[in-house]
């Protein structure tokens, strides 16, 4: 065997714990680098798999500086024809919804629930699918869809489906006219039906404002150019009158490019899902931290090394060995062990795919999907290897052999400056990472406890259609744990937007976010009015509704109670009352101006589906849940699907789920630096005190205690903590309060967050230090100076 080799298990055997805890701290280190690097690619990859996805844009109305994603079918159709850049455009409705339908076999009938999403023809030019069945050029129309292999698969097997019906609970038979591959989860477009929308639907409609619109330019150059070519083609005095000036009117059209689509935020009515490139850059800064931690862990490990190398080392020079072969013979080693810590990480990837933690990573973690992520963490891990094996080869063999081998070598006060240094930069990292996961979890916990204006606790909701409002609610109310039900239009908190609507009072135009809602909302949802009335039953019996306002639109608009909100056609009424500002949208956003309104009998439609049920406190919620399922079932028995009954804490949850995910995948990694950087100390550790333990035996015999001893070596480190605490602190500070501004309700800056991340690190280190010194310092101090 080779004398070097030789000499390396008998160093790894006498430190075997050492070894192998930096064996697994860089095998963690390489597991997260490539999770995190395939979290990277899943965000920044969002929708690139389109062909020319730099080509395709939506298109976005701007008005008085603020963007909404909706349009007119008009408007839009008039933009795609403007120029001749413009190659293709689509229309779609404003959201995917899940659609009732069933498919007939053999006379049998199996019912689903689908996502489905209603389309123009262009819709198929804009976006790029991959047709597994139908032509390519075919084109969607009245009666026609378009389903994904998923979905063909799970309704007529490994049957074509070209040709087949699915018959809609509503729109009746539907065929299949092409199915397409599977789209990526990583796109705004989501699987489900694509149904042709009807070819006069809100045709010249300039009013309905409830469509997006996507196009495709030939050149990507060329779409900024486009809103001014259409100001000069289209005759918008035609439509809004002789006074009508753009400049004035601040109407405009922006365009944002598909990719990034997944980072523009304060779009009003965008649900696509959103990524925040200031989370993402925290994501890859903890993967590059991982990685360098790791990598100066297993360099310290190499170098530490040195001290019990070297004699042997130098003899095999005195023999004639060459300096060259030594040194590649050494950082071979250092590669062998990083190499060998790379297939753990693949090991321990494999393994946390089946894992609950797997939920916070939105991409598919299979290897396979990601052959260039496990390649390149392949050669960062050759690379570790090689850096960490290149510099104690070099070290070890720079000395003169003679000299060595004359007495003992110890550690150099150089060497000592370096591993510090080194070691002050895993302590600094900690911190940061501490602090920063520490005000992520406090943000979180804040948006998701916060009083919201409104009674949230021991609520029920479900969906419900019709009309039978007052009859479904006192069926409710016969089980004894339930208080009271309303209802209302829309989920309180459970978006960033909701309804808005432009209208007159006294004769200017103002615009506000509206909830219709049933007259015993406000009563039995807990909300306090500030002035004038609470909704009366009679309201809806009037023929325009009623309003009440939140504090800033009062304040914003100087509204005045008995005052009437002007418009044309439905959404008219009287101003009957204010109230405090009610957390109606998410924390991200500051509340805007919005009111509730309950209908008069002029309206559009008056679709109150979604059921608030407020629970006695101490009520059974499973029976309460049984009884809402069964009363849903008495009013709807020819409804197939499953009633989806939840609490409103599930409302709450999901409206920051994506803030969640990623909090908790940043304390998760955060928790490994910490990790691994305390494997470091720990190394160290054991081989400063094995290094120094003549030096131990020699104040034990002097008369130094075990408790001196042990004391002088947390000073040595307890120094280390407070100088990388003050460095770490502030950076900690300057990103955490960049990271909140993304949020217009934030948590306070708590001073005892950045106490506890020194306390927690302090009293891991000072533990890892005392343990291993302890036995040191108890060994018999002769025995010690003998061994030397």
């Amino acid at each position: 065997m080779n004398p070097i080799i030789r000499n390396l298990i008998s160093v790894v055997r006498r430190f075997k714990l050492a070894a192998s805890l930096n064996i697994l701290g860089l095998s963690v280190a390489f597991a997260a680098f490539m999770v995190i690097m395939i979290q990277l690619d899943y965000d920044y990859s969002f929708d690139k798999f389109h062909k020319d996805s730099d080509k395709i844009f939506r298109v976005e109305r701007a008005l008085r500086g603020e963007a909404s994603l909706l349009l007119s079918r008009p408007y839009a159709e008039r933009f795609f024809e403007s120029s001749p850049h413009i190659v293709a455009g689509a229309i779609t409705q404003s959201y995917t919804f899940e659609s009732p339908l069933y498919v007939e076999i053999d006379g049998e009938r199996n019912y689903y629930m689908e996502n489905s999403l209603v389309v123009t023809p262009g819709f198929f030019d804009v976006f790029t699918f991959d047709f597994v069945e139908g032509s390519t050029d075919v084109h969607i129309g009245p009666g026609s869809i378009f389903i994904p292999l998923s979905m063909k698969r799970k309704f007529f097997g490994d049957e074509p489906a070209v040709g087949k019906q699915i018959v809609h609970m509503g729109w009746g038979n539907q065929t299949v006219i092409a199915v397409y591959r599977d789209l990526p989860a990583n796109s705004i477009i989501q699987n489900g039906i694509f149904y042709a929308m009807q070819p006069h639907e809100n045709r010249e409609n300039w009013n309905n404002m409830s469509y997006i619109a996507y196009i495709r330019v030939n050149q990507a150059s060329n779409a900024a150019q486009l809103f001014e070519n259409f100001k000069r083609t289209f005759d918008a005095k035609a439509l809004w009158g002789e006074d009508f000036n753009w400049e004035e009117s601040s109407n405009s059209l922006r365009l944002t490019a598909l990719p990034d689509v997944h980072f523009v935020t304060g779009v009003q009515y965008d649900r696509t899902p959103k990524a925040s490139r200031q989370t993402l850059s925290v994501l890859f800064a903890i993967a590059i931290v991982i990685i360098a931690i790791a990598g100066i862990n297993f360099t310290n490990f190499s170098t530490a090394l040195s001290p019990m190398r070297v004699k042997n080392i130098n003899t095999m020079r005195v023999l004639g060995v060459r300096r060259n072969k030594i040194r590649l013979s050494i950082a071979s080693e250092a590669v062998f062990f990083s190499m060998l810590s790379y297939f753990i990480a693949l090991w321990f990837i494999i393994l946390f795919q089946v894992t609950p933690l797997a939920k916070l990573v939105d991409a598919d973690l299979s290897l396979k999907a990601h052959p260039l992520i496990t390649g390149g963490t392949a050669l960062v891990a050759l690379f570790t290897g090689w850096f960490a094996g290149a510099y104690p080869a070099w070290f070890m063999t720079s000395f003169a052999p003679a000299l060595v081998l004359k007495g003992s070598f110890g550690l150099s006060p150089k060497g000592k400056k370096m591993r510090n240094t080194l070691i002050g930069i895993q302590y600094a990292a900690s911190f940061a990472l501490i602090i920063g996961a520490s005000f992520m979890y406090l943000q979180n916990r804040f948006m998701q406890n916060s009083p919201l204006g409104y009674d949230k606790d021991e609520l029920m909701i479900t969906s419900f259609e019709g009309n039978r409002h007052d009859a479904f609610a006192n069926q409710l109310k016969v089980y004894s744990g339930i208080e009271d039900v309303t209802f209302g239009e829309s989920l309180l908190s459970s978006s960033d937007q909701y309804m808005g609507w432009g209208r007159y009072y006294k004769g200017e135009n103002i615009g506000f976010q509206v909830i219709p809602v049933h007259h015993t909302f406000l009563k039995v949802m807990g909300v306090h009015l500030t002035a004038g009335r609470n909704f009366r039953q009679e309201d809806g019996n009037l023929l325009e509704g009623v309003f009440v306002f939140n504090e800033t639109a009062q304040k914003r608009f100087n509204l005045e109670i008995g005052e009437t909100i002007e418009g044309q056609g439905a959404g008219r009424g009287e101003i009957i009352g204010f109230m405090p500002d009610v957390k109606f949208a998410s924390f991200r956003k500051a509340v805007e101006p919005m009111a509730f309104y309950v209908w008069g009998t002029e309206n559009w439609g008056n679709r109150l589906n979604q059921v608030y049920i407020q629970l006695k406190a101490g009520a059974n919620k499973r029976e309460a849940m049984s009884h809402v399922q069964a009363t849903l079932s008495e009013f709807f028995p020819n409804y197939p699907f499953s009633f989806n009954v939840r609490f409103y804490d599930e409302v709450i949850q999901r409206q920051y789920e994506k803030e969640t995910s990623l909090s908790s995948l940043i304390s998760l990694f955060s928790i490994m630096a910490i990790f691994i950087s305390i494997v470091g100390v720990f190394g160290l550790v054991v081989f400063d005190s094995e290094c120094r333990r003549k030096e131990i035996g020699i104040r034990k015999i002097l008369g130094a205690s075990t408790m001196g001893i042990i004391i002088m070596f947390n000073k040595a480190y307890f120094k280390i903590l407070v100088i990388c605490f003050v460095i770490a602190a502030p950076l900690a500070w300057y990103a955490v309060t960049h990271w909140l501004e993304n949020f217009a309700y934030k948590t306070p800056m708590y001073w005892w967050v950045y106490l506890l991340a020194f306390v927690a690190v302090a009293v891991i280190t000072v533990c890892t230090v005392t343990f291993q010194n302890w036995r040191v310092a108890n060994d018999d101090p002769v025995k010690a100076i003998k061994s030397e």
